[in-house]
């Protein structure tokens, strides 16, 4: 639920933005101001920045993982009501609204990720994730099919075609305050912040089949959070101190950016602006965005029989030259065909044209949602140790809102000056990315969160801490040395 409040809070100033009332409220030129829209967007960004790297770790770490989410819910409430009710031509308090919505979406994706990947068990812990980025598209479904009734409406709504939208932002995380009392809290929170064993036995006994599963990850979780606090550190220097996570957490880093360089995070946000190009109809454009978000649940979908099975690096790879393919695809498609004179006596392209073009960009979201939209989410909740899984989850995941504060601060100057040939440009990233893969990230699918620093050079974190416990269960040895025997052959084979 947390990731339809974000699809839907990231695809809201895409769909006000199409709206000629927003821009007339707020006193606004599409083309004159446009670094002051792009700032608009920023200020979304640089909140969420703000809370992933400094304060939705400590809060999930020191609260637990259901309180990191419903503070983040909370403020994006109280955000609704600022961005939907802002004074005529105060943009400023509007842009305060995107910055306290952004702090709470920080808030809200650093602990939910981690909530998931701590209580998923590891066969299928890629099909959950899944679910995560699918909800995604569930609220930008929500944020432009509302969007595109408003604009239907809009002689009768007036201001409101834009209000409406805004304000049902408050929807959703109203819905996960209310549920969240009912969710069992994360059994690994419990050990590591209380050490309190018998609240996470009951928080398994809920989502595990058998007293033996409870048993069992009760006791690996207690020896890696034994190894990680002795033999590594129990606090975020581990982040930097330790050799390994610092690998991981570059990766991780590169992993984010890329997602948002692929292309995608500048479409969300200025899609409207890119169609605007092609069609001048504003209601055309809002049709266009909802089927959109609408085909992206669909696609999202593909990652649940394919994470599991084929694994994190093949959908990485396949999804990074699918994009590349169709982000050529797009500018070749806008050089070879000529352009028409619009309606209001401004260059555009024929409806054919139009139609192949928004084709190829809805063929990109086929290849974007179950990869580098849904495996990315996967990959960087599942990589971090105990001891620095919630600051590093937030780190890494903030670190697509640092590419997109750098990049949306120019590219709607880019796209006004190249058009559709500023897509070359991501066109060449995902190339990129694709090679950076293909020789760095390491496969992780179906390995326990407590094991898989072994992937990256680490020792066992489950086996060394066992002993450090005493631990004599032969199961318990047994089942982390096999671990540890796999894992090696793992690394070797990438």
């Amino acid at each position: 639920m947390c990731m339809v409040l974000y699809g839907y809070d990231a695809s809201v100033f895409n769909a006000a933005q199409g709206s000629d009332n927003w821009l007339e409220w707020f006193g606004l030129d599409p083309k004159a101001d446009a670094n002051l829209i792009g700032l608009v967007n920023t200020a979304y960004t640089i909140g969420a920045i703000v809370a992933g790297w400094f304060m939705g770790g400590p809060i999930a770490d020191y609260f637990g993982r259901r309180v990191g989410m419903g503070v983040g819910c909370f403020l994006t409430i109280a955000a609704t009501f600022m961005q939907a009710f802002a004074p005529w031509h105060n943009l400023g308090c509007f842009i305060g609204g995107r910055v306290l919505i952004g702090i709470g979406q920080g808030m809200a994706l650093t602990a939910g990720p981690i909530y998931i990947g701590e209580v998923s068990p590891p066969e299928i812990r890629g099909q959950i994730m899944t679910f995560w980025q699918m909800f995604y598209s569930v609220g930008s479904f929500i944020a432009y099919w509302i969007a595109y009734a408003c604009n239907a409406n809009k002689e009768k709504l007036g201001h409101w075609d834009w209000r409406m939208v805004v304000i049902f932002q408050i929807l959703v995380p109203t819905v996960i305050i209310v549920l969240l009392p009912f969710q069992p809290e994360s059994p690994r929170w419990w050990i590591k912040r209380h050490k309190n064993v018998e609240e996470a036995k009951k928080a398994l006994r809920r989502i595990r089949e058998s007293e033996e599963d409870v048993e069992f990850e009760v006791l690996a979780i207690r020896g890696a959070i034994e190894f990680e606090n002795e033999a590594v550190s129990g606090s975020y220097r581990a982040l930097f101190k330790d050799p390994s996570i610092r690998k991981r957490l570059y990766l991780a880093f590169v992993l984010n950016v890329g997602q948002q360089l692929s292309g995608q995070g500048t479409l969300n946000s200025y899609s409207s602006a890119i169609y605007k190009t092609i069609w001048p109809s504003a209601q055309t454009i809002n049709l266009i965005n909802a089927l959109n978000a609408t085909c992206g649940i669909l696609f999202t979908l593909n990652a649940v029989w394919t994470a599991d099975r084929f694994g994190r690096r093949w959908l990485f790879i396949v999804g990074a030259v699918g994009m590349g393919v169709c982000m050529l695809i797009v500018p070749v498609i806008g050089m070879a065909t000529p352009d028409v004179i619009g309606a209001k006596g401004a260059a555009t392209k024929t409806q054919p044209v139009g139609i192949a073009i928004v084709f190829v960009l809805f063929l990109f979201i086929f290849f974007y949602k179950p990869s580098w939209g849904a495996t990315t989410w996967i990959w960087t909740s599942e990589v971090f140790s105990m001891n620095v899984r919630a600051q590093a989850v937030g780190m890494c995941s903030q670190m697509q809102n640092v590419a997109n504060t750098i990049f949306q601060q120019f590219f709607p100057i880019f796209l006004a000056r190249e058009g559709l040939k500023c897509l070359f440009f991501f066109m060449a990233t995902n190339f990129v990315l694709a090679v950076f893969v293909w020789f760095f990230i390491p496969e992780t699918k179906k390995v326990p969160l407590e094991e898989i620093d072994a992937l990256f050079g680490a020792q066992n974190h489950v086996e060394k801490g066992g002993q450090m416990l005493n631990i004599t269960d032969e199961h318990y040895m047994s089942n982390a040395g096999v671990q540890q025997r796999e894992t090696t052959r793992d690394i070797e084979n990438v």
